[in-house]
């Protein structure tokens, strides 16, 4: 990553009231759960959660 990617997602992390490792980790979630390659979660039911 250069330095003005990380300037980016450091001002977008101070936006959301996040830290730069958060933001980088929902970054990343959101990539893999929109690609369709993060399992889906189960609730407390054992079923699957809305996405």
């Amino acid at each position: 990553m250069d330095a003005e990617m990380m300037n980016a997602v450091e001002k977008w992390a101070a936006d959301e009231f996040r830290s730069t490792n958060g933001q980088l980790q929902w970054i990343i979630n959101e990539a893999l759960r929109k690609s369709g390659r993060l399992p889906r979660r189960k609730d407390t039911n054992g079923k699957e959660a809305e996405p």
